[in-house]
């Protein structure tokens, strides 16, 4: 994992050298135009992106992947 967006980087496209297999990284919280159910909002939002060895995985554990961060930053933004 990087994480980048504390020095004001908005997204991160790595590149994994082998044995690595995956790279999550993180870009810098920022203000955005979002369109919710059919309502625009400004909201926080983050980039995130995961180069990955497509002989190791597919697009399909990513995407699942980012589905539990999405839940599990959505769950803490209503605790918090």
């Amino acid at each position: 994992m990087t994480n980048v967006g504390d020095q004001g980087v908005d997204a991160v496209f790595g590149v994994i050298y082998p044995p690595q297999v995956a790279l999550v990284s993180f870009g810098k919280p920022a203000q955005r135009v979002c369109a919710v159910d059919g309502a625009i909002h400004v909201m926080t939002t983050v980039l995130a992106t995961l180069p990955a060895d497509h002989g190791c995985s597919d697009d399909h554990r990513g995407a699942l992947f980012f589905l539990s961060i999405n839940e599990l930053t959505r769950c803490a933004a209503v605790a918090g």
